[in-house]
């Protein structure tokens, strides 16, 4: 085969790859809730398996825009670690607190943690319940935390 099609293939799927994508703080919006994003602590982003991103301005507005819209199917689902302000981490792999201490965009009281140790020393400090990603999502959506 031609090399030029070899090039035209790797073109193609370096066009096509999933990844995240910067958030502009201060100038994206949510594409949930339309506000801009400002928050690194409680940001998040859902990039689909065709390689669409998704900005967050809280994880409790991806929650819902993930539920309200299913054929936008998730390759990725990042969120903000609170102890790594504008660091994204996989969702999945997160641990959550909710605590009325730590407010979040939306009023849900949600933030995210990459540590185990981090989230119960927090946790120690500021009171508030721990989810995983499972449980948050389940309890999340079946009484709609944040409206």
């Amino acid at each position: 085969m031609k090399p030029s099609f070899y090039f035209m293939i790797f073109l193609f799927l370096s066009a096509c790859s999933i990844s995240p994508k910067e958030i502009n703080y201060g100038s994206d919006l949510c594409d949930y809730c339309k506000m801009t994003i400002v928050d690194k602590q409680h940001s998040a982003q859902l990039v689909t398996k065709k390689g669409k991103a998704y900005l967050f301005d809280a994880i409790e507005c991806m929650l819902p825009f993930k539920k309200e819209n299913p054929e936008k199917v998730a390759a990725l689902l990042l969120v903000a670690d609170y102890q790594q302000p504008g660091q994204l981490i996989e969702a999945e792999q997160a641990n959550y607190l909710i605590s009325p201490s730590i407010p979040s965009p939306m009023g849900a009281y949600l933030s995210a943690f990459t540590s185990d140790k981090a989230i119960k020393a927090i946790q120690a400090e500021k009171g508030g319940k721990i989810f995983s990603y499972k449980d948050l999502e389940n309890q999340f959506l079946k009484n709609d935390i944040n409206r």
